[in-house]
């Protein structure tokens, strides 16, 4: 049997909503082993001067418990 945990990350890009993923990704990496997906909850931008200045992403990222 597989157990798996989930955790809610926010992540934030001046490029792209692809690029908030990455950088959530990039960061939970550095602590959490094991990343089996990660589920976009939420997305929003934010505007300045009538163009999107900032994207913003509500994720769950989900990874396997290591058994050692």
């Amino acid at each position: 049997m597989s157990v798996l945990k989930v955790v809610e990350i926010l992540g934030n890009s001046t490029v792209s909503w692809e690029d908030a993923v990455d950088q959530v990704l990039k960061e939970a990496s550095k602590t959490i082993k094991n990343i089996k997906s990660v589920y976009i909850q939420d997305m929003q931008a934010m505007v300045r001067d009538n163009k999107v200045s900032e994207y913003r992403i509500n994720a769950k990222v989900t990874f396997g418990i290591l058994d050692e």
